[in-house]
């Protein structure tokens, strides 16, 4: 029975759909409906003697999301031992800009954002004669400090790294950008879960549109609960159907601002360790941290490495297997030989034999991030060793076959991407299917229905594969941060989504002059 009196409080929405009564006894009796069989929650009235006339109210907030001793410090204490406000005709305002100790403080009308907040760990205080709440921020999230960074780590740089604490990640981007254009727009989404988010952008390099865009999509959808960037990613990308994020995701608070700066809009969740960035593309998820850390030789050095890895992870299997199956007479006779040498006591085709492997070290990978830590790594080496030497011993594969598995692999985490790489991961199946059925028409084939679909990719107006692509959109510019990096003396303009009129980042007499020259129409690519 009262739990359908409970109902009756709550909107098809989940939100409550009851204003607070001047009557504090009406508002208390609503708490003990809506809060009850919650052990958790901690419900107080106290008396105030001292005043004109004796007025009640009462305190509600959660154990263990609440700092009890500052509630008692910054409420109980003041108003039940150094109440001042003997002859105060208006006790609300006495109590709200005398009595309570603290500056987070702040005024509520409706139940369901006080009820909100008291979930959120802030403390309401509902007084007796008015018909609306005092909000006090008391909040002591339990949440473990920042680490450092073992996702995305780097010989280079910061190792600080964000947490699932939600001021404390926007705490982390705002040290490192001490402007006043940073903005930071606050929500919630989930109807239950009521998980709150930021959009944090330069005010005056990123593009209105984007924002909007970004604003309108995370408004576009109710949903129960999210409980991770990654559930948001879902409802805000352009290409549901796509393999390819289009997000940047990352632990990196470093990474953020330096997205922030060129003009992208980072979005923080609570709740989730890791920080969206958008827009995103091709070349931005091939980047790491120490392309602009070390010296641009050292950096550029990296990044062809890191696009000989990717298309070494996408596509050595396949080209195996078509090299060998359909057109042998490409290898030289050395070769040759030796593959078959080793492929003589072998007993399954190749085609099988290089599907056996790559299932067996997937197998291997799901099961070293299943487990703790220390056993993960123990499974990945040892079971690798053990599996691959008793399956060469055996007959299964053959020695050429591990060896092209294990270059796949370690190609796949020079990637460093973790979300990027899984896409890899799973189109080398797709090319190892096309080579095995066409040979190297197959594989260029499936290469080729990538390349197409990776074209027709867009990130919130912003070409995937640009600098590759979109001549109309990017500029000589975007070429400089591209394979190849340049100094960074030479980078003197921002990506070609930041607003054409701040696009000049580095401000030097000789880079001055083309930026007026290059200088584009705001907003022209997220019309």
């Amino acid at each position: 029975m009262e739990h359908t009196q409970t109902e009756q409080y709550f909107d098809d929405n989940g939100r409550l759909n009851i204003s607070i009564d001047v009557n504090i006894e009406k508002n208390i009796r609503v708490l003990k409906q809506i809060f009850s069989d919650c052990g958790d929650i901690v419900q107080k009235s106290f008396v105030l003697e001292r005043a004109a006339r004796p007025v009640k109210i009462h305190i509600i907030y959660i154990d263990g999301l609440t700092d009890n001793g500052m509630v008692e410090e910054t409420i109980i204490k003041p108003l039940t031992y150094e109440w001042r406000g003997t002859n105060a005709r208006n006790i609300w305002d006495s109590i709200f800009y005398r009595e309570a100790q603290t500056v987070d403080i702040k005024k509520e009308a409706s139940f369901d954002g006080a009820v909100g907040s008291v979930l959120k760990g802030d403390t309401a205080v509902f007084i007796d004669g008015y018909n609306e709440a005092m909000v006090l921020s008391t909040k002591k999230l339990p949440l473990r400090g920042i680490d450092e960074n073992d996702t995305e780590a780097g010989m280079r740089g910061p190792r600080d790294t964000f947490n699932e604490g939600f001021r404390q990640s926007t705490a982390l981007i705002r040290r490192r950008l001490r402007d006043a254009k940073l903005k930071c727009e606050q929500g919630s989404i989930g109807q239950r879960s009521r998980t709150d988010y930021a959009l944090m952008y330069l005010s005056d390099v990123a593009s209105p549109a984007l924002v909007r865009t970004i604003r309108e999509r995370m408004d576009a959808y109710e949903i129960d609960a999210i409980f991770d960037s990654g559930m948001a990613e879902h409802l805000l990308e352009d290409n549901r159907h796509s393999p390819f994020p289009s997000f940047q995701a990352t632990t990196r608070p470093d990474k953020v601002a330096a997205g922030i700066v060129e003009g992208r809009v980072a979005i923080v969740f609570d709740n989730s360790p890791e920080v969206i960035l958008a827009p995103s593309n091709f070349n931005m998820l091939l980047q790491a941290s120490d392309d602009y850390y070390n010296r641009w030789a050292v950096g550029t050095f990296a990044r062809v490495l890191r696009y000989i890895a990717a298309f070494l992870a996408i596509a050595l299997p396949g080209f195996y297997i078509a090299v060998t199956v359909y057109h042998s007479e490409m290898l030289p006779t050395k070769l040759l030989y030796a593959i078959a040498t080793a492929r003589s006591m072998v007993t399954f085709p190749i085609v099988v034999e290089v599907l056996l492997m790559e299932f067996l070290f997937e197998l291997l990978r799901e099961a070293g991030i299943r487990l703790p830590g220390p056993l993960g790594n123990t499974i990945g080496v040892v079971g690798g060793l053990i599996v691959g030497q008793s399956a060469v011993d055996a007959g299964i594969v053959s020695t050429i076959v591990v060896i092209v598995v294990a270059l796949t692999a370690i190609a796949s985490f020079a990637i460093p991407n973790e979300e990027f790489a899984s896409v890899f991961r799973l189109l080398k199946f797709f090319i190892i299917v096309t080579s095995a059925i066409y040979g190297l028409y197959g594989f260029i084939l499936g290469l080729l229905i990538v390349a197409i679909h990776l074209s027709d990719l867009t990130s919130f107006g912003v070409p995937y594969m640009m600098p590759a692509v979109g001549g109309t959109v990017d500029d000589s510019n975007g070429k400089k941060d591209f394979v190849w990096r340049a100094p960074i003396k030479s980078m003197c303009l921002r990506p070609a989504w930041a607003q054409g009129k701040n696009r000049v980042r580095l401000r030097k007499k000789s880079c001055e002059n083309d930026s007026h020259k290059q200088g584009m129409e705001e907003e022209n690519e997220f019309k």
